[in-house]
């Protein structure tokens, strides 16, 4: 490909000085030497430009351009289990008891389609094992609730502190409802849980450009 430009190059010099080159044109002029001599110079010049512009395309800073989306995301592990699992639903549904709930604000684009989970592994006996309820009408919920990478935060705003809790509540309580024990909720009219604590203050699935440290490099 790299050649090929090249080549173009040449025969588009070739016909502006009107110089006799392989690909080019016939000269019309006498002064072929001085012409050809030219086109020795702004071939090389055309190497140099044309390398600056493969460098700068394939460089990190070009890919950094990539936008994506930051959010809270939302993680599950079922009771008996103590790795993470993708909600694939909204915290709409009732949970069992024995759960762990996680909630991570991560980031996801083209070249990153996995949200990051929570930090914590959801181990509901270290989380819940010594904690007393009423097994006929209530139930334990852990719930782990992770503000993110610090390259996430947006501008201005503090990162609140990990929560790790254990909580009881009714055997009808739906995830929402468990989420709403440990922090504030803020919501979107659609039910997408914009921020948990105040944060994001005011953003809601913002979209933001990939932040250069979270890029794959291959």
């Amino acid at each position: 490909m790299f050649a090929q430009l090249v080549q173009s190059f040449e025969i588009i010099i070739g016909r502006f000085f009107c110089a006799e080159i392989s690909s080019g044109p016939p000269c019309e002029t006498p002064k072929r030497e001085a012409h050809t001599l030219k086109i020795k110079k702004s071939r090389s010049l055309v190497l140099l430009i044309l390398s600056g512009l493969l460098i700068s395309v394939l460089s990190p800073t070009a890919q950094a351009a990539e936008k994506g989306y930051r959010y809270w995301g939302y993680f599950q592990a079922a009771p008996g289990t103590s790795t993470w699992t993708m909600a694939s639903t909204g915290p709409s549904t009732v949970v069992p008891d024995g759960s762990v709930e996680g909630w991570v604000f991560t980031f996801s684009s083209d070249s990153i389609p996995d949200a990051a989970q929570p930090m914590i592994s959801p181990k509901f006996s270290r989380l819940c094992g010594k904690t007393k309820f009423a097994p006929t009408t209530q139930k334990r919920v852990g719930v782990i609730v992770d503000f993110g990478k610090t390259v996430l935060r947006p501008k201005g705003e503090t990162i609140p502190h990990f929560v790790s809790k254990c909580v009881v509540v009714e055997k009808s309580a739906i995830g929402s409802d468990i989420l709403a024990k440990v922090t504030k909720i803020r919501m979107a009219a659609s039910g997408f849980v914009c921020g948990l604590n105040n944060y994001p203050a005011k953003e809601c699935g913002a979209e933001v450009t990939t932040p250069p440290s979270m890029i794959v490099k291959k």
